[in-house]
């Protein structure tokens, strides 16, 4: 029996027909090309350059051009250019040693430096680490001129002013040449380094952006968490009260669903602006009136009411002024009052629970504690006891859970007012 092994969809393993691509070899395959087809034609561009020029410097400066000295010498000049990528220093060496033969040797009178201008510019503007090329075009080239001055005045004959009056003009060439290309590779430089600030500003602006969505996607699932949670266990109560009392007493069975559907009412509303929240701006009804399901220290009767009707006895003891509380704050201590009191409904067996509020100019300090025998908030998987770790840390408190030192269980938050900003 032979089995068929399926080829591997990675590239690197793959066989590809002649009509199959594969993106990232492609794109690489592309891309090498493309930058060895510029080369080329920058090879091309600075040689021309070389062979163009030489013979048209010497007409400019009225010497004779040569076939056995101008043009061999733009020939060598230019050929001297295809290695200036591997050892661009050599080359420049080796060109002003051509062009110092050749006039040595009365072949031209071309020039001591500037039929070299072309390597001295590449060399200038080359901004490769520890190649050094702007201190070896500038000491190159003053040596060269030394030597051409100190030529012309010993050998040739020439006086010291001429002789430096001719090279003087070489000296400026040379100069504004080096200047161009030190320009030059400083442009190159400010726009690597800009290009590479804006890659950098753009990373932080989508980490920010990520981080940002992060902590709103953790806010509405707390919002998410606590509206559901409440809202349902308040209902299920309900619901069995419905159960046990709707032969016996149609009334109470009549004020079991009015509270139910009272609840749900709610929790719709504030899942409907949820949704709103979480909508694209352009698809909201209207954008500038979408309202965040918010819950403030005032609710906390009605709340408490509302764990009542559930057959938990809750005491409320509020000291200090609600209204004083900024909303970060209020909403905070109203979900943690809401969660607490939601698990001991659920979780703890137990028949009363307090709440104490207590509001001083410094912080905000919420305990719910209960008279349950049974497993408390931290024990019951979910996200509740961390949604409320995590609310009372954002704005810099602190949140324990445990047993109460008179039995039950206890949650306690406190939150310092002056330490948080929006």
């Amino acid at each position: 029996m032979t089995t068929t092994v399926p080829r591997s969809p990675d590239p690197v393993g793959a066989a590809v027909g002649p009509d199959q691509t594969v993106p990232g070899r492609d794109e690489a395959r592309i891309g090498g090309a493309t930058a060895r087809r510029r080369r080329v034609w920058n090879n091309l561009s600075l040689v021309n350059l070389t062979l163009l020029g030489v013979p048209v410097g010497t007409a400019v400066a009225g010497a004779p051009i040569t076939y056995e000295g101008t043009l061999p010498l733009a020939a060598w000049l230019g050929l001297f250019l295809l290695l200036r990528r591997r050892w661009p220093v050599a080359v420049l060496l080796v060109s002003l040693a051509a062009v110092t033969a050749f006039r040595v040797a009365e072949l031209t009178e071309a020039g001591w430096v500037w039929p070299a201008s072309v390597i001295f510019f590449v060399l200038a503007a080359d901004d490769t680490p520890r190649r050094h090329g702007l201190r070896w075009a500038v000491g190159a080239g003053l040596f060269q001129l030394t030597f051409a001055v100190n030529w012309q005045w010993t050998v040739e004959g020439q006086d010291a002013q001429r002789a430096i009056g001719e090279v003087g003009g070489e000296a400026l060439g040379l100069a504004l040449t080096i200047a161009v290309a030190v320009a030059l590779r400083n442009w190159l430089r400010w726009r690597t380094e800009l290009a590479a600030g804006l890659a950098h500003a753009e990373q932080e602006r989508r980490l920010e952006a990520d981080r940002r969505g992060a902590e709103e996607r953790l806010q509405i699932a707390r919002e998410l968490h606590d509206v559901v949670a409440h809202t349902l266990t308040v209902v299920g109560v309900q619901l069995r009260v419905v159960d046990e009392a709707l032969d016996d007493s149609t009334a109470e069975a009549r004020a079991a669903l009015r509270t139910a559907q009272e609840v749900r009412g709610k929790a719709v509303a504030d899942l409907r602006s949820l949704i709103d929240v979480l909508r694209a701006p352009g698809d909201r009804p209207d954008a500038d009136s979408v309202p965040a399901p918010q819950a403030d220290l005032g609710g906390l009767a009605e709340l408490a009411a509302r764990t009542r009707a559930s057959g938990l006895a809750v005491a409320l003891d509020v000291t200090g002024d609600p209204d004083t509380v900024a909303a970060p704050v209020a909403l905070a201590c109203y979900r943690v009052i809401q969660e607490a009191l939601t698990n001991t409904v659920n979780h703890a067996g137990a028949r009363r629970a307090t709440v104490r509020l207590v509001i001083t100019p410094d912080s905000v300090r919420v305990e719910v504690v209960d008279d349950g025998s049974g497993p408390g908030p931290a024990t019951v998987p979910g996200h509740g006891i961390n949604g409320m770790r995590e609310r009372v840390a954002a704005l810099g408190g602190t949140l324990t859970a445990g047993a109460a030192d008179d039995g039950g269980y206890a949650v306690c938050a406190t939150i310092p007012v002056a330490g948080f900003r929006p």
